[in-house]
């Protein structure tokens, strides 16, 4: 648990984004399903509070990407994501959590479509995947 709290602060220092999110989600994992508890958000500093409710070893992804979440290219194995393909742009991730575990990431979304995905062998497959839709703010609102 502490390497993994070591990991969600250095991926929060690297992630380029305001100390102070303007958004925060909570995100719920467990097999087979990611549960956002907002799915279209303002572009900015986002805060995400991922829980691994298991029942095993999760990662958690973002990507941006214009496909459906459930139409991410797999890699030849048939069983994850290919996470280099370049109609994936790789935005963080959380890697190793485990049953019960909490972590929070910090990333800065600009407008457009994004994809939270666990992609241990068969989890993405299984329905772990979620979308997200970054929309700029329209004119005529309010600060616009």
């Amino acid at each position: 648990m502490t390497a993994l709290v070591a990991s969600v602060l250095m991926l929060t220092g690297c992630t380029g984004g305001s100390s102070r999110p303007n958004a925060g989600i909570n995100v719920a994992i467990q097999d087979f399903r990611i549960t956002p508890s907002l799915s279209t958000i303002r572009p900015g500093a986002v805060a995400l509070f991922v829980h691994d409710k298991g029942p095993s070893t999760h990662e958690f992804v973002i990507v941006r990407t214009d496909l459906p979440s459930d139409q991410l290219p797999l890699r030849p194995d048939g069983l994850r994501v290919d996470e280099d393909s370049p109609q994936l742009q790789r935005i963080d991730e959380l890697s190793e959590l485990d049953l019960g575990d909490r972590a929070q990431l910090i990333v800065s979304l600009s407008p457009g479509k994004y994809v939270f995905f666990c992609n241990l062998e068969g989890h993405y497959l299984g329905g772990m995947h979620a979308q997200l839709q970054v929309v700029a703010q329209s004119e005529g609102e309010p600060g616009a």
